[in-house]
């Protein structure tokens, strides 16, 4: 069979039913982005119809790529929050310059990455990191993916007072949330496949039914043009105004957050080898930055690795036949938008918070009774969630993890990359923080 020998599915202990089930699942958990990044990009002056088009182009060229280079169960797609970065922080804050000159500073990023990946440095950074940290990350991303879940289904809200509080449980939307999260939390505890995804489909036809989410406006639409935002770069102008610290901003948080998310999905899936390393792991780099140079051309912001892979791992997705079929949906998607559209945040919230949970395994393994390596660790745990930012939190876990080190005299325990690292970390809170 092609796709047995193509992604060695069998050695790999998986199978063609597991990775699609997987691979919807994937696509279900962040399907969200079809629609979300258009909105917060289209505030910067760009066409929203178009954003629509190009966000599903990026992210199926990605996901693909990923899929059939590196064989990886990784899914990729505009990040959120460098989207909103992309268009509060650099287009529509202080700088005021413009989108066009905003993507030729993406595309300037991936070829940063890439030129990155193609000398080792990228993979030599994930190698440096110790595999204690590498563990915490993964449990870091569980705490912030059940976070991003809580508020999405309004169980969690803001507060001014004490920061955070619970919800309204009167709320329809936060009931239909808690439907969806009792499903499936018993067909998990039945053992039954495609639990999540079961879920999500059931809450959102539930919602649908009793009026608390809308029904799609339709099936099938055809996708926009991209021709308003393609290939709009203005490097001109992003020589003109000096873009440099908007450059390292980009290229900072994509590197961080982009090696937090590999690093903790490939622990939670146990792709790991004895040494803490990722086998093919520049594969999987090179995808993320070639991602991103294709992204600027089609009109998006940094296109990057999604942390929502890890809801098709919970799944048992384990080669790129999952990332596969995540990115074919997203290619189909271009043309039933309106059906993507309906699947409500309440339905997909349930699936996100169990993910949390599924991620929480490696703190067994996590050595707490040696306080230089259980400080860094628990720092890295949970700053993820309280920073909303992988990239933070792992930057504060390896930053911890140097001075606690050097402190306690263990120099011998700190590597030269991990120094560097260091060092370059407080230069940026110096000067770029």
């Amino acid at each position: 069979m092609v796709l047995e020998k193509y992604f060695k599915l069998s050695e790999h202990n998986t199978n063609v039913k597991t990775e699609v089930v997987a691979g919807i699942t994937t696509f279900m958990t962040m399907g969200y982005i079809i629609m979300v990044n258009p909105g917060i990009l289209s505030a910067t002056g760009m066409d929203f119809g178009a954003l629509i088009t190009t966000t599903c182009i990026a992210s199926a060229f990605a996901t693909i790529f990923m899929a059939l280079y590196a064989n990886y169960p990784f899914a990729l797609a505009p990040g959120m929050g460098l989207n909103a970065f992309f268009a509060f922080g650099v287009v529509l804050g202080g700088l005021q310059i413009s989108w066009q000159a905003a993507l030729a500073a993406v595309f300037i990023n991936g070829i940063i990455f890439l030129l990155l990946t193609l000398t080792t440095a990228r993979e030599a950074l994930f190698n440096a990191i110790p595999m204690n940290l590498k563990l915490a990350t993964s449990v870091g991303i569980g705490l912030f993916i059940a976070f991003i879940g809580f508020t999405q289904a309004g169980i969690v809200v803001a507060d001014p007072d004490t920061y955070l509080t619970i919800g309204n449980f009167h709320d329809p939307g936060v009931l239909l949330s808690l439907f969806g999260l009792v499903v499936a939390g018993l067909l998990l505890a039945r053992g039954v496949k495609g639990a999540l995804l079961i879920s999500i489909l059931s809450t959102s036809v539930v919602g649908m039914v009793f009026g608390i989410v809308p029904w799609p406006e339709g099936i099938v639409s055809p996708p926009p043009s991209i021709s308003p935002i393609f290939m709009k770069m203005d490097f001109k102008a992003v020589l003109n105004v000096g873009l440099i610290p908007i450059i390292f901003t980009f290229t900072f948080v994509d590197l961080f957050d982009t090696m937090g998310t590999l690093v903790g999905v490939a622990s939670k899936a146990k792709m790991l080898d004895k040494d803490g390393k990722l086998p093919r792991i520049n594969r999987a780099l090179g995808v993320d930055a070639v991602g991103t140079i294709a992204g600027a051309a089609l009109g998006t912001s940094t296109v990057t690795t999604y942390v929502e892979s890890a809801s098709g791992v919970a799944e048992g997705g384990k080669t790129g036949l999952t990332s596969l079929v995540t990115g074919v949906l997203f290619l189909l998607a271009l043309f039933f938008s309106p059906i993507v559209a309906a699947i409500p945040g309440q339905a997909t919230a349930p699936a996100l918070i169990l993910v949390g949970l599924f991620m929480m395994e490696p703190v067994l393994k996590i050595d707490l009774s040696d306080y230089t390596e259980a400080i860094p660790a628990f720092l890295t745990i949970i700053l993820m969630p309280l920073t909303y930012s992988i990239a933070e939190g792992l930057v504060m876990g390896v930053l911890s993890y140097v001075v606690i080190k050097l402190v306690s005299g263990r120099y011998k325990d700190v590597s030269p990359v991990m120094l560097i690292l260091g060092i370059f970390f407080v230069i940026r809170f110096i000067f770029f923080v």
